[in-house]
């Protein structure tokens, strides 16, 4: 069981990490919103690794659903996605050395902490029926999120009441 928690450890990683590189990575716009949603898919991923459930269907709920909706709509109302791009600035050979060195520097830091002060073993997650996190997600919140959703309905609205008055 310990070898599975390892495995879909590394799983949840590579998410984040290829996420994240391919978000902050990417000329395309709509290819780095695509990396952050699998970034934050990780991210939730890790959070069930954890025991925290109910953070985890947040993650999902807020990050995931609401607010790359919003990243979403604002992207495709700019227009950034017709391939402009954005340009890179590690245009020189110096730049791009000192870009890896700076990134081995922190590889090599970040591994020397981690062989000093080891990963704990963790425990196997429990088993949360799902009629508890219902109560937990529903339960005594359920306006508050009912009420967040308005208010990112009506932000959602006059964003694009705002663009659309623009391009008049």
């Amino acid at each position: 069981m310990q070898i599975l928690a390892h495995i879909t450890f590394g799983l949840y990683l590579v998410l984040v990490l290829g996420g994240g590189m391919v978000a902050t990575g990417s000329r395309s716009i709509v290819r780095a919103f695509a990396g952050l949603l699998v970034t934050l898919v990780g991210v939730a991923g890790l959070y069930f690794l954890m025991d925290a459930p109910f953070i985890a269907l947040m993650q999902i709920l807020i990050y995931i659903g609401a607010v790359s909706v919003i990243i979403f709509m604002a992207v495709m109302l700019t227009m950034a996605s017709r391939g402009e791009g954005y340009e890179t600035r590690l245009k020189t050979p110096q730049k791009r050395i000192l870009s890896f060195l700076a990134g081995g520097i922190m590889a090599i830091l970040l591994a020397g902490m981690v062989a000093k002060y080891p990963l704990a073993s963790g425990t196997t997650p429990r088993n949360i029926p799902v009629e508890e996190l219902g109560q937990a997600l529903l339960g005594p919140y359920s306006f508050v999120f009912e009420l967040i959703s308005v208010i990112l309905f009506v932000a959602m609205v006059g964003a694009m009441i705002a663009v659309y008055e623009r391009r008049k």
